[in-house]
Formats: C-alpha cells, structure tokens, sequence
C-alpha cells in the first residue's frame, strides 16, 4: 500500500468526481448501521425531486489487486446502513474472486479512470426516473376524461388537425425525449409539433433537458387543473376511477423498449443462432 498522503489524495479525487455530478460527498465519515456503526471513506447522499440517494464508497489505494474478502465486507456495512449502492475504486483492479463476488449485487467496482467513465449517467438516471413517474401520473389524470370531455375542456384537438395544444401528444413527446436522455443520445430534439409550446427546442445537455422537463410537465400540469376545475364548475367532473400504479411502464415506453431491442437485440439473436449451429 502507497503512503497515507497518496491515499488521502486518492480518496478526495474519488470525492471530488462525485462532487462534480451534483451530489454531496463526506469522506472519513461515521454512519449509525442497524446493528452497529461503520466508517466509511467517503459518503455520498443526495435528495432530487423526491429521490434519495445514499451511496458507500471505498478508496482502495493499493499496489495489489482487491481480494473478495473486500467486497464481501462492504456489502455487510451497505445493508446495515440501507445505501442503494456500495463502490470499491481501486487504483490497480480487482481479484477473480471480488468480481464474481459482486454478481446479482448492488456493489459496484472500478478503477478511478473506470469510475469516472461510468458513474456520470448514474445520478442522471436516478433524476431521470423521477420525471419518468411524474409523467405516468399526468398520463393517467389525462386519460382518466373521455376524449370529448377532453375536447371540449381544450386538452386535445380534433384528430388529422394540427392541434393547438394536445396532451396526449405532449405526453407521448416527453416519454420519447426522456428514452433518449436515458441513452444519453444529445443533442435531443424537444419539438412538439403543436401551436402552443413552452421552452427550446433542443437540449444540448442534462441541464437544458431537466429546464425543458420541468417547464412542460408543469404546463401540462396546469393545462390538466385549469381543465379539471371548469369541469367541475360545470357540473361534468366524472374521471375514471385508475389505480395510479406508478411502477407500470405506459405503451410509449413498451415501445420505445421494443424499438430498442430491435435495433440491438434480433442482431445479437440471430448472431447467437448462427453460432450454435456452426458449433453442431
């Protein structure tokens, strides 16, 4: 093992790197764990929308490669504690053993370089997820009104016209844009295609995407209350009854799921097939 300086230094790198994606990170810090408590390198937490983040991390500034009995123990301290996520980041890899180790786990491993590379999409994702459940919910406030009620309150417009303002449209859209910031594929385009719209129409990054989600999910939002409580000043305000089921994805996503899979999937299929039959 490398001096205690060399390790400090490692150990803030690694600290730094979490820092930079938006998330608080405490190293040499003492967490109260169901049983007992543990101190861990460092400490990463964050609270986005509702979403709680609480990852453990160790700094492993070694001259050798980190043995299973590593991993084995960090797993330990993250279920005492409840953290989503456990990292070892070694300077030089990992044993055979670490990395069979971590199958099927919520433990992740990597060098420093490998770290970086990998962990920057991770806390996006988790945002992402959130506004992926907010637009489920406006999906189903949405479509519990029947389409002419829907029609007559200004939240669709007649089909085959280029509609004003078209929930189910805007909805569709905003799924079709967060498949694409799940892949990371930017610039993404935010055209809408309607008469009415609120922010850009291109996000060159995460940041001009979450200003895009956040102004037209609010929009819709409101489009859906002020259509709501007119509903109910007239006397009309009769939604179907819909278990909000957050969990379930919408058929917009089942599709871009499959759509994905198509361009990746039947490839490797028929690349498998034609392997076994060459090895028969």
């Amino acid at each position: 093992m490398n001096s205690n300086r060399d390790w400090f230094n490692f150990q803030e790198d690694i600290a730094q790197h979490f820092r930079s994606l938006g998330v608080n990170a405490v190293t040499n810090k003492t967490i109260q764990g169901v049983r007992t408590e543990h101190n861990v390198d460092i400490y990463v937490t964050s609270k986005y929308l509702g979403t709680n983040i609480k990852w453990i991390v160790e700094a492993k500034h070694w001259q050798t490669k980190i043995p299973k009995e590593k991993v084995l123990a960090l797993r330990t301290i993250v279920d005492d504690i409840g953290a989503d996520k456990g990292f070892i980041i070694s300077q030089v890899g990992f044993q055979s053993g670490a990395i069979e180790a971590i199958k099927n786990t919520n433990i992740q491993l990597y060098t420093f370089d490998e770290l970086i590379l990998s962990t920057k999409s991770y806390v996006q994702n988790e945002v992402l997820e959130t506004y992926i459940r907010r637009a489920r919910l406006l999906k189903i406030r949405y479509f519990a009104h029947k389409k002419r009620i829907r029609k007559d309150y200004g939240l669709r417009g007649e089909l085959g016209e280029v509609a004003s303002f078209s929930g189910a449209w805007l909805v569709s859209t905003i799924f079709e844009i967060l498949d694409k910031a799940k892949n990371n594929l930017y610039p993404i385009d935010l055209t809408t295609n309607m008469i009415e719209k609120v922010g850009s129409d291109i996000a060159e990054n995460f940041i001009e995407l979450v200003q895009w989600l956040n102004l037209n999910l609010n929009w819709l939002d409101e489009k859906i209350l002020q259509a709501e409580y007119q509903m109910m000043k007239d006397g009309v305000f009769n939604p179907e009854l819909v278990n909000p089921n957050l969990d379930v994805q919408t058929m917009e996503e089942q599709f871009m799921n499959m759509k994905n899979f198509s361009k990746n999937g039947y490839s490797q299929i028929i690349e498998n097939f034609l392997k076994r039959r060459l090895n028969k």
